[in-house]
């Protein structure tokens, strides 16, 4: 990443970061070095915290590479490239199109590219947004923006505390809950047209042990290969493309 473009999405230093948040900026994460708590960023941290952005501790030496070495004095901010939306947001997009909810779940999908890519696949396929975990993920940063080839300005990405409990609230509004995973249903044999979320795993370990639990139905890729496993991107895409193509009604044949 060119030095300028890391400029342009950190704000760094207590005076700046504070008056950040107080101006209401959207901020993704906030890094503070490791132990600090007193004075002026102790009151950024309580900010922070009440305004809900995430807040990492990090270590002051990978603080002043983050920056390029500039006076960071304990503290840096990420800005994110686009707000996050709300789930209920996502489910009054599928409502003004007159569609059963399409929303995509990415579980700690933690490369920014691949994040941007599925953002944009999900853009074309018909999706009515995403859903990502606050924590352990990529964010809505600029690489993602990027990625997702403009996809950001048009396609929700809701961020929630927990993803089981978000999952259970989904189903509990009339949501079906497909995951992916080598073992399952053949993804092209499922009935996709109904109310459905489609989880996408972390693209070392898969879906998190409690948020499998939370699936209704797991989908599976036959594979022919000796690498048994796809990228987290190109397997929602093949997913994703199958729902669209049953919503359309489109022949298999």
């Amino acid at each position: 990443m060119e030095e300028k473009q890391v400029r342009d999405e950190l704000i760094i230093g207590r005076n700046p970061v504070m008056e950040a948040l107080k101006a209401g900026r959207n901020i993704d994460t906030i890094f503070v070095s490791k132990g600090e708590r007193q004075g002026s960023i102790g009151k950024i941290i309580a900010t922070a915290r009440d305004a809900g952005v995430l807040i990492k501790e990090t270590d002051p030496k990978k603080l002043g590479f983050m920056c390029g070495n500039a006076n960071h004095q304990g503290v840096i901010a990420k800005v994110a490239a686009h707000e996050y939306a709300t789930v209920d947001d996502l489910f009054a997009r599928a409502e003004e199109k007159g569609e059963p909810p399409f929303f995509i779940i990415a579980d700690e999908v933690s490369d920014p590219h691949n994040l941007g890519a599925i953002i944009r696949t999900a853009e074309c396929a018909g999706a009515h947004g995403v859903i990502v975990p606050k924590r352990r993920s990529a964010t809505l940063n600029y690489t993602v923006d990027k990625t997702s080839a403009g996809a950001l300005e048009y396609l929700p990405v809701a961020r929630v505390s927990n993803l089981p409990a978000c999952m259970e609230e989904l189903k509990e509004r009339g949501v079906w809950i497909y995951g992916t995973d080598m073992e399952g249903e053949t993804w092209c044999q499922t009935d996709l047209k109904g109310p459905m979320a489609l989880v996408v795993g972390n693209e070392g370990k898969g879906m998190g042990r409690l948020v499998r639990e939370k699936c209704d139905f797991i989908l599976s890729l036959p594979m022919s290969g000796n690498i048994q496993s796809l990228n987290a991107s190109v397997a929602a895409g093949i997913v994703m493309y199958e729902v669209h193509r049953q919503r359309l009604g489109l022949s298999a044949q």
